[in-house]
């Protein structure tokens, strides 16, 4: 009788313990897994503004900065900004990646052609765009995962504040830098890691 007293024992203790890890917010999601097992940003795939399947190791060898973008916030001029560095440090192998994201009080409500269309017609963007994503909560790109957990980026990790939060990667696909929303594009900060990152 102390036998199945005990087993029964050691059998709910073992479920508590499931229990506690399934719903204590440890990362078992599909996306949580795919960001943990990523050595760098070369092991995602996205889709971009048409809705095409893009490989990120593509972008192997290049400096890269990733950015969360959003058509009706007060940092959406940042957009030009970002199209100058674009257009500046692109020869040297320097790219902008655009990932629009409705997280924040609903200012990325557009689909993404009417974001492709806001795009080019308001500041000429030239740089690649990808597909509306969510760069937060439950349903957090794995990419995003990936930036912001401190398993994978002890050194820059932590939420996605708002829109426009940088991230600058080197070319070997670590990340080598963050700025936030109000670190604008064209700052000397900014300016100067992306230098640093080239060469």
């Amino acid at each position: 009788m102390m036998r199945i007293t005990l087993a029964i024992l050691i059998l709910v203790a073992v479920g508590g313990v499931t229990t506690f890890f399934a719903f204590s917010g440890r990362e078992t999601s599909p996306a949580a897994e795919m960001a943990l097992k990523a050595k760098s940003v070369y092991d995602f795939s996205v889709k971009d503004i048409d809705g095409k399947d893009v490989k990120l190791k593509s972008y192997k060898g290049k400096v890269l900065m990733i950015v969360n973008v959003a058509s009706k916030c007060g940092y959406t001029p940042q957009y030009e900004g970002l199209e100058t560095l674009y257009k500046k440090y692109q020869d040297k192998g320097f790219v902008v990646l655009g990932f629009p994201a409705n997280n924040f009080q609903g200012q990325e409500p557009g689909t993404n052609e009417e974001i492709k269309s806001f795009c080019k017609l308001t500041y000429d963007v030239n740089f690649p765009m990808f597909a509306k994503i969510s760069v937060k909560g439950e349903d957090q790109n794995p990419l995003y995962k990936f930036l912001t957990s401190k398993q994978t980026d002890p050194k820059f990790a932590g939420d996605i504040t708002w829109n426009f939060n940088k991230f600058l990667i080197d070319r070997n696909g670590n990340i080598v830098a963050r700025f936030a929303s109000n670190d604008k594009p064209e700052s000397e900060a900014v300016a100067s890691a992306i230098e640093k990152a080239l060469k």
